[in-house]
C-alpha cells in the first residue's frame, strides 16, 4: 500500500486489499473511502470485503465509486460530508488514487483556494491543475 499524504485529514492510495485496513486503523485513520467500482479488474477485492474489514477494525467505510460515467455533483457532495463528518483522518483508495484526489480536490471548491488545493494534490503526487477553473468556485 503506497499511501500518499495530501493534507493532515486526507490520504489516498491505489487499490488496498481487506488485510492492509488494520494497519490503516494502526496510523491512525477513522474513514475509508473506495472510489473504485466493483469489477474494474479481475484481481480487485469486492468492496463488501474490504467493508466488511473496516467495520471489524471499527472504522467507517464509504463507497463513492467513480466509474467511466465521471465525476457527478452528488459524488462530490458525498465525499465532502464524509470529510466534515469524520472526527479524524480519512483514507481514501481508488485503483492508482487519481480518482481519489480529484473528487477530494472537488470537495474542497469554495472552502480552500484553488491554488492551494492543486499545491497539496500535487505534494502528494496528483496534478489536479486540468481543474483549476472548477476549484475556483465559491
Amino acid at each position: 500500500m503506497d499511501l500518499k499524504r495530501i493534507n493532515d485529514h486526507v490520504s489516498v492510495s491505489g487499490q488496498i486489499q481487506p488485510e492492509d485496513v488494520a494497519a490503516l486503523k494502526a496510523a491512525g485513520f477513522v474513514a475509508i473511502i473506495n472510489n473504485r467500482p466493483d469489477g474494474e479488474s479481475p484481481d480487485q477485492p469486492e468492496s463488501a470485503a474490504i467493508e466488511a474489514a473496516a467495520k471489524a477494525a471499527g472504522l467507517d467505510y464509504y463507497a463513492i465509486p467513480l466509474g467511466r460515467e465521471g465525476v457527478s455533483p452528488d459524488m462530490v457532495e458525498k465525499t465532502k460530508s464524509v470529510l466534515e463528518g469524520s472526527a479524524g483522518p480519512v483514507f481514501a483508495f481508488c485503483r492508482s488514487g487519481t480518482r481519489s484526489t480529484t473528487l477530494w480536490a472537488l470537495s474542497q471548491a469554495g472552502e480552500m483556494e484553488a491554488g492551494e488545493i492543486i499545491r497539496e494534490a500535487a505534494e502528494a503526487g496528483y496534478d489536479m491543475s486540468h481543474l483549476a477553473g472548477h476549484l475556483s468556485r465559491s
